[in-house]
């Protein structure tokens, strides 16, 4: 079985695409249990996110297994295969393991470092092994992905490329309020009323953020309601519709925009009548902290009185990207050290079956030399014959410890497959033994147990 990645995510869809091809509930559901059941697939998880949607699948044929994925994702996300297909990556074998380790830890998220795609593989592996869809070898590869993520965020710095866009971008923002909080961070957005705009990682952060630095009240406002609706129940806010948008704009002390959007969301024109009548109500000012690449507000909003603008390029001036580029490679280390390891152990435990294989045709010859002495040795006892017995078979085993042992050691380096095909050379085993030790350990081998 070999591993296979069918996918769409923020780097190759537009998000109207991503939307579309969203699954989730009883739909993602069916559409992992006919994964599962499609020919060619032996085992599936589904990773199914705001920005992603992943089907990983041990399959014995690449093309089929590609177009049968390919086939069912179109299907069950309604998204036709023409609009859907040019959005689409395909990983395998070592790609595939590659990439599932990379998401893992976060080096594939729209926030890079971002923590909670971590959680949602583990919950991804979790259900498909509750369901039975998982795999023996895509369990074990599952369960490696996370102590690789795992390590990534307890190893590095890897979560402050995330926290600190939005943290800092709050910070300043909090000190252009007219009335700043706590000087703690806790407090520093104290009483503020605050309106996010977009549900995805960002906001999800921003939103978290804000509301852990004291905000009054939280609103959120998003082009899907349910994501909204998730998103502020989780902190205790509200929510807005997006046609309600310059209301919510108006009633607010700070907004934090991070949509997808390609055009502007609030635009100069909309803030231009939102001040004009905040002035009429007195003059509060509005402090706006634009985090979507490309920009929700547009620049020129800037110029507005009472309007104080933040955007990236003001928080790249407040941030180091040292750390961050630093924090990259070390995570990116620990991806290929997790990689190679996985690599060597495969490759060495290909040549198990033929060990065994070598082992058990020497025990046959040696059972076979036994009988055929103890026919001919009728004058000695039960004891003495033991003795010859095990002496025989402690000869056979030394002879064979020491090429077995160095055969592993071989075969876990890169073309190691070449010493398994020597010994079988060399022995004259019989291929149809191996392959029946082969499917003896897939028969009675144990999904690997996920990691908390």
């Amino acid at each position: 079985m070999s591993m296979l990645v069918v996918g769409l995510s923020h780097k190759s869809a537009p998000v109207a695409t991503l939307e579309r091809a969203a699954i989730g509930g009883d739909d993602l559901n069916k559409l992992r249990y006919d994964v599962f059941h499609a020919e060619h697939v032996a085992g599936t998880f589904i990773v199914s996110t705001c920005n992603r949607v992943e089907i990983y699948a041990e399959v014995d044929k690449f093309h089929s297994g590609v177009s049968s994925i390919c086939e069912l994702l179109a299907r069950h996300s309604s998204v036709p295969p023409a609009d859907l297909t040019p959005h689409l990556y395909v990983h395998y074998e070592d790609r595939a393991v590659q990439h599932l380790l990379a998401v893992a830890c976060g080096l594939d998220s729209m926030v890079v470092g971002e923590g909670q795609i971590l959680g949602q593989v583990r919950q991804a592996i979790g259900v498909a092994r509750e369901q039975g869809t998982l795999g023996r070898e895509l369990g074990e590869l599952g369960g490696l992905a996370l102590r690789t993520g795992k390590r990534a965020h307890a190893e590095t710095g890897i979560d402050r490329a995330g926290a600190n866009l939005v943290s800092v971008g709050i910070g300043l923002a909090a000190a252009r309020l007219p009335a700043s909080g706590s000087p703690s961070e806790d407090g520093l957005l104290q009483g503020s009323r605050v309106l996010v705009v977009g549900a995805g990682s960002m906001s999800g952060l921003a939103a978290a953020t804000a509301s852990r630095m004291g905000a009054g009240s939280l609103i959120v406002a998003n082009r899907t309601p349910d994501n909204a609706e998730r998103l502020a129940a989780r902190l205790g806010g509200k929510t807005a519709a997006l046609s309600e948008l310059p209301d919510a704009v108006e009633s607010a002390d700070l907004v934090i925009s991070c949509t997808g959007a390609a055009g502007a969301v609030i635009t100069q024109a909309t803030l231009a009548s939102i001040m004009a009548r905040r002035a009429a109500a007195g003059g509060r000012p509005l402090v706006l902290l634009d985090l979507a690449m490309p920009r929700d507000i547009e620049p020129a909003a800037a110029a507005l009185p009472g309007v104080s603008l933040i955007d990236l390029d003001t928080i790249g001036v407040a941030v180091d990207g040292s750390a961050h580029d630093e924090d990259l490679a070390a995570v990116r280390a620990i991806v290929a050290e997790e990689f190679a390891a996985r690599a060597s152990a495969v490759r060495a435990a290909s040549v198990t079956p033929t060990v065994v294989a070598l082992r058990a045709k020497a025990a046959k010859v040696v059972d076979a030399e036994l009988v055929r002495l103890t026919a001919r040795l009728t004058g000695l006892d039960d004891h003495a014959l033991g003795e010859i017995a095990q002496t025989v078979r402690r000869v056979a085993d030394k002879l064979l410890h020491a090429p077995t042992v160095r055969i592993k050691e071989l075969a876990a380096a890169p073309g190691g497959d070449e010493y398994a095909a020597a010994l079988r050379v060399l022995f004259d085993l019989d291929p149809k033994a191996i392959d029946a030790v082969t499917r003896v350990d897939v028969e009675l081998g144990t999904d690997q147990e996920v990691p908390e």
